[in-house]
């Protein structure tokens, strides 16, 4: 294989492990809009990014903070539904990215390779930032583990518990977070979300206990970024695009397949 082709599945099977054991929590917490809301964001922070000569990944991670610190203190205030708040974050920050781009007028971006990612162009560098990121996020995720799992299946008598509740949410919303920066470059800013929640919901229907569905989520997730990675060379298709849809067809075929009693 060329070079290219190897750092592509690598990237894409990195991210596709690092994406199962969160997109499970994600399936779990029916967080799929605030994931939705993070990565519309996405385009903010590259544009940011730009603008003040850092890392666009840098000024996506720096804007999704920001974004989940503000939903936090938003929800603590009740004025609004959820999914209210997050339909005014999500569309608001993807409207200000795009207008941001406006100020850009001496540099020329790929804006669709942003938006639906271009794993074939991945750099070694890209790889030292998914794979430094995702043992940082996994790592997090692992001391957060059995405490997430507790707010997860009751918040009430988890916070009866004394477990700090808002903190261990506002965690997890940083591990999104950084997931959604190391991803963007391998399925693009609208696709980052689907690659966190089909591969779960697919795995969900075979697991016997979490740690069970995290896992076959992220062989899941491998196995759709390889099926489409190879749908992309063979059939010159959009990369990003391609490992979506064989992650679609993944759920689609475990949805039929019938379960033994």
């Amino acid at each position: 294989m060329d070079d290219f082709v190897l750092r592509a599945l690598a990237a894409g099977c990195g991210i596709a492990a690092l994406a199962g054991p969160l997109g499970s929590f994600v399936v779990w917490r029916r967080m799929a809009y605030f994931g939705d809301t993070l990565s519309h964001s996405a385009l903010l922070g590259v544009t940011l990014g730009f603008l003040l000569g850092v890392n666009p990944m840098i000024g996506v991670m720096a804007v999704c903070v920001a974004l989940a610190l503000a939903l936090v203190a938003l929800q603590r205030r009740r004025t609004l539904a959820a999914d209210t708040l997050l339909g005014i974050l999500s569309h608001g920050s993807l409207s200000l990215g795009l207008v941001a781009l406006a100020f850009l007028e001496t540099l020329r971006i790929d804006l669709m390779a942003y938006l639906f990612g271009d794993i074939l162009s991945v750099t070694m560098t890209d790889l030292g930032w998914i794979y430094g990121g995702g043992v940082v996020a996994l790592a997090g995720l692992a001391l957060l583990w059995r405490r997430l799992l507790a707010v997860t299946v009751d918040e009430d008598l988890a916070r009866v518990e004394g477990m700090p509740v808002d903190a261990l949410r506002l965690a997890f919303m940083l591990l999104i977070a950084l997931v959604i920066a190391v991803a963007m470059k391998v399925v693009g800013i609208l696709l980052i979300t689907s690659l966190l929640i089909i591969p779960a919901a697919a795995a969900r229907r075979f697991a016997r206990n979490p740690e069970s569905m995290a896992l076959l989520a992220s062989v899941l997730g491998v196995v759709a970024v390889v099926g489409g990675l190879m749908a992309s060379l063979n059939w010159d298709l959009p990369g990003g695009p391609s490992v979506v849809v064989a992650a679609a067809a993944l759920f689609l075929i475990g949805s039929v397949v019938p379960m033994r009693e």
